[in-house]
């Protein structure tokens, strides 16, 4: 009983034909679907890569860092493919680059005998 109608619409279309013009169509959707995709998944997460990347470049000596961690320190030293940070007054850890996660505060080296460290020391 539900059979027939079924068969009578699927001979009616076959019938008709469907040209390029169908086939077309019924990819449209699916290119539509992929180009914003690529639109709104794949190009800003690109470009947040990017952007860790060149941070993770530049960071110097003085600078504030978070870690993935959520532990915050100062930066101490800088190698090749790890940071010193300094997470508090004396305690001093090796991390990887790729573990900072952002730079809070961008600070210029200081020198041993800073201008600034001497005032507050003459000041106490």
């Amino acid at each position: 009983m539900f059979a027939t109608p079924a068969f009578a619409q699927a001979a009616g279309a076959a019938a008709s034909g469907g040209g390029p013009q169908d086939l077309i169509m019924q990819f449209a959707p699916l290119l539509f679907i992929g180009v914003m995709g690529y639109f709104l998944l794949l190009r800003p997460q690109q470009k947040r890569a990017k952007d860790q990347r060149a941070l993770i470049e530049a960071i110097k000596r003085g600078d504030t860092v978070v870690l993935n961690s959520g532990v915050i320190g100062k930066v101490s030293r800088v190698d090749d493919a790890e940071v010193q940070v300094e997470i508090a007054t004396g305690v001093v850890i090796k991390v990887v680059k790729a573990m900072i996660s952002d730079v809070r505060t961008r600070g210029e080296p200081a020198a041993a005998n800073d201008a600034k460290s001497t005032d507050a020391k003459s000041k106490a």
